[in-house]
């Protein structure tokens, strides 16, 4: 082997050696590009996920009925939480995002809802804010009730227990008229009221009471009753007991006899004051001579002038009635149809005997139906 070196042969050596390092240099950095600008594009997408605020949202179609107690101060947030513990939307996010995209302001009113499981967050929201998916509950208090039936009537419906009922209504919540002192009998107005699961016995019978006001308020029952030389809780005790005597249309006729009566000092002798007092719960409209013999201040057989209070709620007729009493110059009046509700005016007492005469008539002819 010759010992001498050719002068070409390190040149071309390096020149390999060169090649292959930009060879692989290349390689090296379209990896790094490929890689880094992997990261770069996860980065942005992620970022625009996170800005799009994605969440886990159902598609439907919605499932069966769910229902939805939605709490008085409740917030978005709060209702978000709710509704997917209750398994209506998929997730909070998703809700939240609804509420986000909606064109208006959103609100929710407290209640109670019907909605579906498994919704699409946009439709549960729109659901919460359409009127018809709010289940309402109310409860009708009748006119010509006393307080303790009221009471029953109230916890059978709502099932608040009628204790309850008793304390709050002689709580100074109520905001009771001066003139009520202190008793709610008479002041609770008949009507029909919403309520929820809520809504405590003070706040439906404050509902009540504010109703009794707006409505004397609006007939000036206060003035009346001082311009017909009437003390408002004597106008009052007029009204409830017109409002059990006889029907609407009969009632200011009815006010205008106890006026009369008043004013000629006679005693009033009506039976649903002693019915009043002798609490009877019988569907019988007349009374026994026990009754009638009954020692109470409610007895108006026994003692002349009015009752010391109301002996039911009386509707706005019946105030209306007491307030304007019919003209007239009778002294008797008596209800001759039990079905009908038709009642006969009298004068004279031989005018009244012979309207009573028509009331056993209609009794005999019609037994077992509230003679």
């Amino acid at each position: 082997m010759s010992g001498i070196i050719d002068p070409e042969h390190k040149p071309r050596r390096m020149r390999e050696i060169l090649a292959r390092s930009k060879a692989a240099f290349a390689v090296i950095l379209s990896l790094v590009i490929l890689v880094g600008g992997g990261w770069f594009v996860v980065t942005q997408v992620s970022g625009k996920v996170g800005e799009l605020g994605l969440a886990p949202d159902y598609e439907g179609p919605p499932k069966n009925d769910v229902v939805v107690a939605v709490p008085s101060g409740a917030s978005l947030t709060d209702i978000g939480d709710l509704l997917v513990e209750k398994d209506v939307v998929k997730s909070a996010r998703a809700f939240s995002n609804a509420v986000k995209d909606s064109p208006k302001e959103v609100s929710v009113q407290a209640g109670t809802y019907r909605l579906k499981a498994q919704m699409p967050a946009a439709d549960a929201l729109k659901a919460l804010q359409n009127p018809k998916s709010l289940l309402r509950d109310f409860v009708s208090v009748p006119e010509g009730m006393r307080l303790s039936t009221q009471f029953q009537t109230i916890s059978k419906a709502t099932k608040i227990p009628v204790k309850e009922l008793e304390k709050a209504a002689k709580s100074k919540e109520l905001g009771l008229p001066d003139y009520a002192n202190g008793k709610a009998e008479g002041f609770l107005f008949p009507n029909t009221y919403e309520y929820s699961k809520d809504t405590t016995a003070t706040d439906l019978l404050k509902l009540m009471v504010d109703q009794y006001d707006s409505v004397t308020s609006s007939i000036d029952f206060e003035a009346r009753a001082k311009s017909l030389d009437f003390t408002p809780l004597e106008l009052l005790t007029i009204a409830s007991i017109v409002e059990r005597e006889v029907r609407p249309e009969d009632q200011a006729k009815a006010a205008r006899v106890i006026v009369n009566r008043l004013a000629k000092d006679q005693a009033l002798q009506l039976d649903s004051t002693v019915y009043y007092a002798v609490n009877s719960k019988s569907p019988v409209v007349t009374t026994t001579e026990a009754d009638r013999k009954k020692r109470s201040p409610y007895n108006t057989y026994l003692n002349k002038g009015l009752p010391p209070g109301p002996i039911s709620a009386p509707g706005r007729s019946a105030l209306e009635a007491a307030s304007s009493p019919a003209a007239g110059d009778w002294m008797f009046f008596v209800t001759v149809n039990l079905e009908t509700g038709e009642t006969r005016f009298a004068n004279t007492f031989a005018e009244h005997e012979a309207n009573v005469k028509l009331f056993q008539q209609w009794c005999q002819a019609n037994p077992g139906k509230g003679c």
